[in-house]
């Protein structure tokens, strides 16, 4: 992307609240979390080629121990919110020791299996979780004193977090351990014969991964102010790594307009559409046939095909 396309995109999002109302404002906060939760697993699917099936465990898990720590503990959002950082990577550095004993199909199905543990303990552990009613009366933090209740206030508050944690993992897979994590991906054998260590790469980028899944179960914590054993289940890893390779596994963009797609089909098409599931099935299994590396590597292909001609 060009400087000029950039600094076009940033006055775009910088500008959005003050022409967009509250519900496409609120809209778009959602694809910026979202855009955090898809790359944090497109560093596995798309860098490690390590696809999962248990990524909705971060979200949900940093949501539960934010909103459980404010809520039972009384601790404020200064606090609660680190904390709920490093025990969420904690907790992914042990499910990463566990399900990178396997790959391929081994790997997705441990990390299914997982995940699933932490979904039925949410529905069932009701004196942590309270069950199926979830938790509610929570609030958003004030960073430096300045309140994010409004829906503006808490866009930008969710731009500036997006923007940093996007450019952390561009940072990241760009770097000579993305290089690795690469080559781990494509050439494990010869990495390892070349002396690298591919299970602590893929445990390291797992743990990463865990990381900034987290961050983007804060976000979803303090845009909701409640949390609900769904956000652990099945449906919402399955839905994040559609996103992921719909917009294009392996990119930095890809996975960003991929969550888009899916926010806008979850949210805004839902209203006017009963079954938008089918609409949403249909989309992805036409960008399958006409975009089977995804939407940003084939308008990449369909842009350079249409400059030669």
């Amino acid at each position: 992307m060009s400087w000029v396309a950039r600094v076009a995109l940033g006055l775009a999002l910088a500008g959005f609240p003050l022409v967009g109302g509250d519900f496409y404002i609120n809209l778009v906060s959602q694809m910026f979390i979202a855009a955090i939760f898809a790359s944090s697993l497109n560093l596995l699917v798309g860098y490690g080629g390590l696809v999962s099936l248990g990524h909705a465990s971060w979200i949900g898990l940093a949501a539960y121990t934010s909103a459980w720590l404010y809520l039972r503990l009384g601790l404020g959002h200064w606090i609660t919110a680190p904390l709920a950082l490093v025990i969420t990577t904690m907790i992914a550095g042990l499910f990463g020791w566990i399900a990178l004993r396997a790959t391929g199909l081994g790997f997705l199905m441990i990390t299914l299996a997982l995940s699933q543990v932490l979904w039925g303990t949410a529905y069932r552990w009701s004196a942590m979780t309270n069950g199926d009613n979830g938790l509610s009366g929570l609030t958003r933090p004030a960073p430096f004193g300045i309140s994010i209740d409004g829906p503006a206030a808490f866009y930008y508050f969710s731009l500036i977090v997006t923007i940093f944690a996007i450019w952390m993992m561009a940072r990241f897979v760009n770097s000579p351990f993305g290089a690795a994590l690469r080559g781990c991906r494509d050439e494990p054998r010869r990495m390892s014969a070349l002396g690298h260590n591919v299970w602590l790469v893929r445990w390291l980028a797992f743990v990463y991964s865990g990381f900034w899944g987290a961050v983007a179960g804060l976000l979803f914590v303090y845009y909701n102010k409640y949390i609900h054993p769904t956000a652990l289940s099945l449906t919402s890893s399955a839905e994040v790594l559609l996103g992921v390779i719909a917009g294009g596994a392996g990119t930095v963009a890809g996975p960003i307009v991929g969550a888009a797609i899916v926010v806008i089909l979850k949210n805004y098409v839902s209203a006017y559409l009963e079954r938008w599931n089918m609409l949403l099935g249909s989309v992805f299994v036409l960008i399958v046939i006409f975009m089977p590396d995804g939407v940003v590597p084939g308008f990449r292909r369909w842009w350079a095909r249409w400059r030669k001609q």
